[in-house]
């Protein structure tokens, strides 16, 4: 019944793989975003469904058990895997791989798509599906991801990797931003702000920004550069300039960029690229303007520019992206 429900939606079927110890957070993750982005997008989206390795109940490191859904069955007809940390329990490794484990990942078709969150990545990564790819995980097991699978190539400073059909992410919070680019790549910039919005979480956080930062939480004081930022995105087409910004919030330039940095977690002209890039994306996907005038209304000038960092940051030109966003969506199973 469930397979012809799936049948008649068109929804791109997502299975989150609750493994014994998940990390109820995490479980938690891929449903409330994916969720949030089908409620947008009027019902058309996904189909988020839960199983477990044998169709039993797992134990949750929040002292409850869950009793899942569905069966491993529903392996056999998921667009997308999801696979949430558990965190109870030694790491697998392919040695020690579950054998009811090993048997319901066989059961996942071949052009499906694999997400870890935190954790998760050891089970990929025994699995073999991280063999000579880049991937992340929590960055406190980085050292024994390293020694039990040198094959992958990790990156512990990120809060997520996307190598086209496998993605990982590092741990908490940073699945909840691999959940919104996975909305994002799917579904464009539009939709992903909706479910943050909805979620009362940042928009975009990059898979490349860093996981874990050692400096001591900003100071509540009332010189907050927030006033300053929220004037820049109101006038992202206006050219600015670091001295000009820092003497609107009346601070010297370098208290300017030490608070902007305790605040964002980035600097000045860091951010303000970042917002660039969104409002072009934005533009891009949601309007028929030339890329000429989309440079100026996103601040970056001239075509050449927008090209320029829009290629940096996102790997492809303004055309190409424009393109890969006129009526696209993720891949569905036809039956």
């Amino acid at each position: 019944m469930c397979k012809n429900r799936a049948m008649r939606t068109g929804k791109h079927t997502v299975v989150v793989l609750a493994l014994d110890g998940v990390v109820a957070f995490d479980l938690g993750i891929a449903s409330r975003v994916l969720n949030s982005a089908d409620q947008a997008l009027g019902g058309t989206a996904y189909e988020v469904l839960t199983c477990t390795a044998d169709g039993g109940p797992v134990r949750t490191t929040a002292g409850f058990a869950l009793l899942p859904g569905h069966g491993p069955e529903v392996l056999e007809r998921a667009d997308t895997v999801i696979v949430p940390g558990p965190c109870e329990g030694p790491l697998v490794t392919s040695a020690t791989l579950p054998g009811d484990l090993v048997a319901a990942l066989a059961r996942v078709p071949a052009k499906a798509r694999w997400v870890s969150i935190c954790t998760g990545a050891f089970v990929l990564a025994a699995a073999g599906l991280l063999d000579g790819r880049p991937a992340t995980t929590h960055w406190m097991h980085t050292e024994t991801f390293r020694a039990l699978h040198p094959r992958v190539q990790l990156n512990p400073d990120v809060l997520f990797v996307d190598d086209g059909d496998v993605l990982t992410s590092a741990g908490a919070a940073a699945g909840i931003d691999l959940c919104l680019h996975i909305v994002r790549r799917d579904h464009g910039s539009e939709i992903a702000n909706q479910v943050a919005r909805r979620t009362v979480v940042p928009a975009w956080r990059d898979g490349g920004q860093s996981q874990y930062i050692e400096r001591p939480l900003p100071e509540v004081v009332d010189s907050s550069t927030a006033a300053t930022r929220r004037w820049l995105t109101e006038h992202l087409h206006e050219q600015v300039d670091l001295r000009g910004l820092a003497a609107t919030a009346r601070m010297s330039v370098r208290t300017f960029t030490r608070r902007f940095r305790e605040e964002t977690g980035m600097s000045p002209g860091q951010w303000l690229l970042r917002q660039r890039v969104e409002r072009a994306r934005h533009l891009l996907e949601s309007t028929e303007l030339s890329v000429e005038r989309i440079a100026r209304e996103a601040g970056f000038g001239t075509t050449a520019s927008l090209r320029q960092h829009l290629n940096s940051v996102l790997g492809v030109s303004p055309s190409a992206y424009r393109r890969a966003f006129t009526g696209r969506r993720p891949a569905r199973r036809a039956g």
